[in-house]
């Protein structure tokens, strides 16, 4: 058994360390993250598929309860100051 010192083993440890990178990244695959989906992409093909158009949601889910609600609030106030 060689034992290594210096360069040479500073050499072994970067190739060491450039080899067990490159095979964790490809065992990991390939992940995207996409902050305009909120989704996180597994594979490279998902630009292949037709896209989906989500159209925007109001700022309050509840709009019709909420017109009630408001309309209610209204309706005690002016009653309250009759």
């Amino acid at each position: 058994m060689e034992i290594v010192t210096g360069k040479a083993q500073v050499m072994k440890t970067t190739w060491f360390v450039v080899l067990v990178g490159l095979g964790l990244s490809l065992l990991s695959g390939c992940q995207t993250w996409v902050p305009e989906a909120g989704i996180t992409v597994p594979s490279p093909y998902y630009l292949r598929h037709a896209p989906q158009y989500f159209p925007p949601s109001d700022p309050y889910p509840l709009s019709r309860e909420l017109r009630g609600i408001e309309d209610a609030a209204k309706q005690s106030y002016d009653n309250q100051r009759q």
